[in-house]
């Protein structure tokens, strides 16, 4: 694999971490903001575009914590967590220099917990030739106070010695965290102690998607746990998988009644269930496509729809908002990997009708 730093690595790069303290979160997630006043019409959510103030923070995904009304991101560039309100003010919440780039941020609201997944392009402060694709993991910090709870090394429980980068995580109600590798065919499970283990190796998971010189046979991309126990992974090339997580050698393709827009780069579970799913135009160039899947109970089948579009071809996560609006993120990537200078990012309100 060869990595170029041109706009074409855009919408898979990842976030770095700097530092050797936490920081406390406990001011910055705390309260919700009373003057960021959202309306709303009965045509579709009226929410404010977020214009986040944060010098060189290039974010490759994002969460929403209700509680506080502000989201999650990562830095790309300084190797920090930080809360976003919806002012657009960045505040650093989380330091960690156990992290290398964070590629995956999620809130567990249920478990007062914020994950994020460990990964190195060879971009970041911390990266090291014998590093690079070698970094896989996902650690879990405590809302309040910033302190890391467990750290998972997903590269010594693999035992492979092969290339990895975890893509994305998801939480089920139980705390049972499950991140998904996008240069293997892995699937993880971890415990609400950080115990990690393989749930499932399967060739249904495995990438067979080039990115020209950034990355090859890219896979999973997103997962999101369902009710009834079951994973739904999205994979770069439009493809949805279901993985049963008490039969998960029972994996199947989801039967879609038309592929999802590639680069498939994030999903967001909807209060009815359904997702939304924002695709990347890295590969064409064109504006990012947003998404609706709707699926049968078990998930076996789905119809999709295009709802809407986001200018910015790299977008790259989609993540719930104020009051039930859908936010997507467009992170900077393309300055970052170019070497320019960036003085924020976007989260643009999304119809996802």
């Amino acid at each position: 694999m060869k990595l170029q730093r041109s706009a074409a690595t855009l919408a898979l790069a990842t976030m770095t971490v700097l530092g050797t303290t936490l920081v406390g979160t406990t001011s910055a997630l705390a309260a919700p903001d009373r003057h960021a006043a959202i309306t709303f019409d009965s045509a579709r959510q009226a929410a404010p575009v977020v214009e986040a103030k944060g010098p060189r923070v290039f974010p490759h995904s994002a969460d929403y914590h209700p509680e506080s009304g502000k989201f999650v991101t990562g830095s790309l560039a300084h190797s920090t967590i930080s809360s976003v309100d919806q002012k657009g003010r960045v505040r650093t919440i989380i330091e960690d220099k156990k992290l290398v780039s964070v590629q995956a941020v999620r809130v567990d609201t249920r478990g007062n917990r914020i994950l994020a997944s460990n990964v190195d392009y060879g971009t970041a402060d911390r990266s090291t030739p014998a590093t690079k694709f070698k970094v896989a993991g996902v650690a879990a910090y405590q809302i309040g106070s910033g302190r890391r709870l467990w750290y998972a090394d997903l590269n010594k429980v693999a035992k492979d010695d092969k290339q990895h980068l975890i893509a994305d995580v998801t939480v089920a109600p139980n705390g049972t965290a499950y991140a998904v590798d996008q240069l293997s065919s892995t699937i993880f499970r971890i415990d609400r102690s950080g115990r990690a283990s393989v749930l499932l190796r399967h060739k249904l998971l495995a990438g067979n998607v080039d990115v020209p010189n950034f990355l090859n046979n890219v896979g999973m991309s997103a997962v999101a746990w369902m009710p009834g126990n079951i994973l739904i992974v999205a994979k770069a090339d439009g493809t949805l998988v279901r993985v049963p997580v008490d039969s998960p050698k029972k994996a199947a393709k989801v039967k879609l009644s038309k592929n999802l827009k590639a680069l498939t780069a994030g999903i967001r579970v909807l209060p009815d269930r359904s997702i939304a799913v924002v695709s990347s135009g890295l590969l064409s160039g064109k504006a990012a496509v947003v998404q609706r899947v709707r699926p049968d109970r078990q998930w076996k089948s789905a119809t999709v729809s295009t709802t809407d579009t986001v200018a910015d071809p790299v977008t790259s996560s989609v993540t719930a908002g104020p009051r039930g609006a859908t936010y997507a993120l467009s992170g900077g990537l393309a300055a970052l990997l170019a070497g320019k200078p960036n003085d924020g990012f976007t989260l643009r309100p999304v119809d996802v009708r």
